[in-house]
């Protein structure tokens, strides 16, 4: 009897513990925690006077070299990219996500009035009569960054400018909005959700949940701005005098100009060639970006490639490394490995080839790709536009002596 009662509870389990992970495989997954920051869209129940509209056609008309540099930017096509649209469709068109690609409340077709749950993702809806599609197509325009409880912020305050402006303590600030996410449920195991970038750089601000390899004290220090919007000498608007201003351009992966920027490489081979074999060495790293390269979505990685080739340029031999990090999404998100390139590591590819089995060597080519979008869920979500998703970033052919 007692043998019996052991097995039933131990079938019991089993089920039980089937059903939970079944349960898991195809119920929608949280990958971060919806924080205050970007629980909705920006509030534009007040806004400046003088402003007839929130489009930045209107910014344009004083600050046109600040426009036209957005003008070029991907925060500009943060809601009209395809990608990011055939991915949105693909994943339920989550409204959380609308809160960064499309920040202001005029922006949205609907209101947030409240929530449904506790965790937040899923909102009570209700049809915005303010809405905007034209503001809408701008996706993180001007007043996404500088229009808060009615007031226009910037790095230097002043009353005499034609609208007030609130001087704002760092730029970082308005970064971290969205670029910081977390998540510390029960059922996540990784060290920053895919969607915050800034979460790797280690700050006190982001409560020991980042694992980055540059440490900071203050939101001040994280250096955003440093790098993604460089000083320029120019007036901040028509009729002003020049002073030292920042560039709105937030340069990152994709720009290969950018990219490249912050890598450094070179490949040698060893210094006293054996008689039977060839030895080479391959040294990449990450000397520009304080956080990890590449960095945002999984989706984005690095693939070295070392190619031994032939008088005409035919591929002998082939060896390649892909540098990203990589997630198990179900039943629980788990951080299986990180090969990206933490800033100032050096990630040294060794390669050899015996000149007896190759005698027909020549060459020794290394390329490496920066991938904004990965083939599996490329093909997985239907995506199938003609831009170019991926492009080189370094490339070095080595002639092999005889």
């Amino acid at each position: 009897m007692r043998i019996t009662w052991f097995r039933t509870s131990v079938l019991v389990v089993v089920i039980a513990a089937i059903a939970f992970i079944g349960w898991r495989m195809v119920r929608p997954m949280n990958i971060f925690a919806v924080s205050p920051a970007f629980e909705r869209p920006i509030s534009t129940a007040k806004i400046p006077d003088i402003l007839q509209s929130l489009s930045a056609n209107e910014c344009a008309t004083c600050h046109k070299e600040f426009f036209d540099e957005w003008k070029t930017t991907i925060h500009s096509q943060a809601w009209t990219d395809p990608y990011y649209q055939v991915d949105l469709k693909f994943d339920g068109s989550q409204q959380i996500c609308l809160n960064c690609h499309i920040p202001l409340d005029r922006q949205q077709e609907n209101l947030v009035l409240g929530f449904n749950d506790d965790e937040k993702w899923d909102p009570i809806l209700a049809p915005n009569p303010d809405f905007d599609h034209d503001l809408q197509q701008e996706g993180v325009t001007c007043n996404a960054c500088h229009l808060r409880e009615g007031k226009i912020l910037g790095p230097r305050g002043s009353k005499n400018a034609p609208h007030p402006v609130e001087k704002i303590q760092s730029g970082n600030q308005i970064c971290v909005g969205c670029h910081v996410v977390e998540n510390d449920g029960w059922d996540t195991f990784f060290k920053f959700p895919p969607c915050g970038t800034v979460a790797e750089i280690n700050t006190s601000k982001n409560h020991g949940s980042s694992s980055g390899e540059m440490s900071v004290d203050e939101i001040s220090e994280l250096g955003c701005i440093d790098c993604h919007m460089p000083l320029v000498e120019r007036p901040v608007a028509d009729g002003f005098e020049v002073k030292t201003v920042r560039r709105h351009l937030w340069r990152g992966g994709h720009d290969p100009d950018m990219v490249k920027g912050a890598l450094s490489a070179s490949l040698r081979e060893q210094s006293v060639p054996m008689a039977k074999k060839r030895e080479f060495t391959f040294t990449l790293t990450n000397t520009g970006a304080a956080h990890y390269l590449p960095t945002g979505t999984p989706d984005r990685h690095l693939v070295v490639s070392l190619r031994l080739l032939d008088g005409k340029g035919g591929v002998i031999d082939e060896e390649t490394h892909t540098l990203k990090r990589t997630i198990m999404w179900r039943p629980f998100i788990v951080d299986l490995w990180d090969t990206r390139l933490p800033r100032g590591e050096p990630r040294v590819f060794d390669y050899s080839y015996s000149r007896k089995s190759e005698p027909d060597a020549k060459t020794l080519e290394v390329i490496v790709e920066y991938f904004l979008v990965d083939e599996k869920r490329r093909k997985r979500i239907g995506y199938d536009d003609k831009e170019a998703t991926h492009y080189e970033v370094f490339s070095q052919r080595l002639k092999l002596a005889p």
